[in-house]
């Protein structure tokens, strides 16, 4: 076990010996950092007696793999919306995020960027759909979905990465 400080938060962060060379996101904020290996002075002797770890492993072992998978889903499932369910842009990105918030830090914070930018684009899309009578809302729906589509599949392209901390743009912050 080796703890990393976040150069992020500065949060400490311990580290199995098995994580090192591997992205491992920061509890605290999500920041994604590369796990060093540990360094020879760090390593107990066989005979020291074993201390439980202080703070727990930032992603469990069992979904290791798949925190970047579940971020990027968290901007995916926003396309719900286009498959002719009601407010499936909403309740899409809502799902995943109540599901894994707890259990994955980086999908808290990618759900909360896209939960924030589909009602944002939600409401843009009603008050767009009011000014349809003057004939200016055509042109307004259009760009709202344009932008939508596009700014979801860069926000899921990043969150495949391990980057994330993708920020929306026209973004009404309603979850903090």
């Amino acid at each position: 076990m080796i703890n990393v400080i976040c150069p992020k938060c500065q949060k400490v962060v311990s580290v199995e010996d098995y994580q090192t060379g591997q992205p491992v996101p920061c509890p605290n904020c999500g920041n994604v950092n590369i796990a060093p290996a540990p360094s020879p002075e760090s390593t107990t002797p066989p005979d020291a007696p074993a201390c439980p770890p202080e703070i727990p492993p930032a992603v469990p072992p069992a979904e290791q793999k798949d925190w970047k998978m579940w971020g990027m889903f968290c901007h995916l499932s926003a396309f719900a919306g286009f498959l002719g369910i009601p407010f499936g842009n909403i309740i899409g990105p809502l799902i995943v995020w109540l599901v894994k918030r707890n259990e994955i830090p980086f999908v808290d914070q990618e759900g909360k960027e896209s939960l924030n930018f589909q009602i944002s684009m939600t409401i843009y899309a009603l008050v767009a759909g009011v000014l349809v009578f003057v004939l200016v809302g055509f042109f307004l729906l259009l760009a709202i979905m344009i932008v939508s589509i596009v700014c979801v599949i860069q926000a899921a392209m990043k969150a495949n990465t391990g980057e994330g901390n993708y920020t929306y743009p026209l973004t009404i912050r309603f979850i903090k």
